[in-house]
């Protein structure tokens, strides 16, 4: 989890950590590269695991890191179908329900969006983000996160 430092008596908050990662089908790197950028300049630190992530990485490395958050970005148009099993998993093994997993890009190859939205909520994301809004949506959702922590509340 994000960094704690005593001084003065004084708890301090490090800067958040978000996991940043693809699924396993998924070989693009530019999308990563971009959202690393965009969540440094957000004032995060980013573990960036690259393109084509298996799963067991992707639990091992949540295990490892302790994230505040969590971002899946795909833009192979597998997401709905690789989402799904990843975030379960993630859930399941190595991912508190209090640490938002978030998932965006290009979803499918398909048209469908209200019901593989609500799909991917439903298997365990906190944020699903696509289309041309998706990117000031995403950044709105990851303000509205550090809120808290900007003001020494919790998170």
């Amino acid at each position: 989890m994000t960094d704690l430092t005593v001084r003065d008596g004084t708890v301090e908050r490090g800067r958040p950590t978000v996991l940043l990662s693809s699924v396993s089908s998924d070989a693009h790197t530019w999308n990563l590269v971009f959202l690393q950028l965009l969540l440094e300049d957000m004032g995060h630190d980013v573990v960036n695991l690259g393109p084509c992530v298996p799963d067991d990485l992707l639990v091992a490395a949540c295990r490892r890191h302790r994230p505040d958050v969590v971002v899946i970005s795909t833009v192979n148009g597998h997401g709905h179908i690789d989402g799904p099993r990843v975030v379960r998993r993630l859930r399941a093994e190595a991912v508190p329900p209090e640490v938002p997993v978030l998932i965006g890009g290009k979803l499918t190859v398909g048209r469908g969006g209200a019901g593989r939205v609500a799909a991917l909520l439903a298997a365990g994301f906190d944020g699903v983000y696509e289309d041309d809004d998706g990117v000031a949506e995403f950044c709105g959702y990851l303000e509205g996160l550090r809120r808290p922590a900007l003001e020494g509340g919790p998170g």
